[in-house]
């Protein structure tokens, strides 16, 4: 599972270091993502049909999952990748919040006073970022530290909600299947919108070269069919808290990349660590609630 979740972590740093915008980036993860788990499930015989009451839901994912992966790479580039994980770290707090709201369930106050505590974090992170002037010459790369900020938030509350949508499928499909149908989806909608995007940005390079196809080839088979293939083996053998604990981590280790091959830490303020203490602990507090609740449901039963 921890290689799993290390893999993971180096998204953010391919996000980075690949030098084709966010759309593009997207386009290409996703069509290449849904291809290589497209020849998997034709080897293994896995293809399933969708029920008819699931296809919207699917469809719908695969939008969100299209605009989720947008927003969080250009965060990455308009801030820098530490920025876009931290704030992708409080999606299980946000997950905790919408799942009620979504599901039409009891609101647990608990849970909302995790998410203000998050949204603290957040907030110190905006407030506390240094100034340009602060920086030093080789290191003012913090383009639109604001919008990155929005964006990196906007990823996270839509990773939120395809979870929470997720949740019901994933017991009644292979979740190969689901990874594909999605990825496929998220791939039409940015091929239809492609024309009016090319039309606003006709100077952005829209093929990549050199290094851009290995790093792209890594991130599609690395860090999305290897790692999610990884993490469904180890569900099968894992508690629900080294799970949960497990997946957790993942921005934690994106972000002690970051600081090793691009050394973030010279661009954040103590504002990013006191934020990121705040929502470290919020996540923390989650898992410990969620197991608590799970060990109150096992002595009911």
């Amino acid at each position: 599972m921890h290689l799993a979740v290390l893999l993971w972590g180096f998204t953010g740093i391919l996000g980075r270091v690949i030098t084709l915008s966010a759309p593009v980036l997207v386009w290409y993860r996703m069509g290449l993502t849904a291809l290589f788990i497209g020849i998997i499930l034709s080897y293994r015989k896995l293809w399933q049909k969708l029920e008819r009451k699931d296809v919207k839901k699917v469809v719908g994912i695969g939008l969100l999952y299209a605009i989720h992966w947008v927003a969080f790479y250009a965060s990455i580039k308009l801030a820098n990748a530490s920025i876009a994980l931290v704030c992708l770290s409080t999606a299980s707090v946000f997950t905790a919040v919408l799942d009620p709201i979504l599901n039409k369930k009891k609101i647990n106050p608990l849970e909302i006073g995790l998410s203000l505590i998050a949204i603290l974090g957040v907030y110190c992170i905006y407030v506390m970022y240094p100034a340009e002037d602060e920086l030093k010459p080789d290191k003012k790369a913090m383009l639109d530290f604001p919008l990155g900020l929005a964006l990196g938030i906007l990823a996270s509350v839509i990773s939120a909600i395809f979870t929470v949508f997720n949740k019901p499928l994933a017991g009644k499909y292979e979740p190969r299947l689901l990874v594909f149908y999605e990825m496929m989806i998220g791939f039409i909608f940015l091929t239809i919108v492609a024309p009016l995007y090319i039309y606003q940005n006709p100077a952005e390079p829209l093929i990549p070269f050199n290094w851009d196809i290995i790093w792209i080839f890594c991130l599609v088979y690395f860090c999305t069919v290897l790692g999610q293939s990884l993490a469904m083996t180890a569900l099968k053998d894992l508690s629900t808290f080294t799970v949960t604990f497990s997946v957790n981590l993942e921005p934690v280790y994106g972000i002690i990349l970051a600081f090793i091959f691009f050394d973030e830490q010279e661009q954040l303020s103590a504002g990013f660590y006191i934020g990121m203490g705040l929502i470290a602990l919020s996540v923390l507090l989650q898992v410990s609630l969620l197991i608590r609740n799970s060990r109150k449901q096992k002595v009911l039963v």
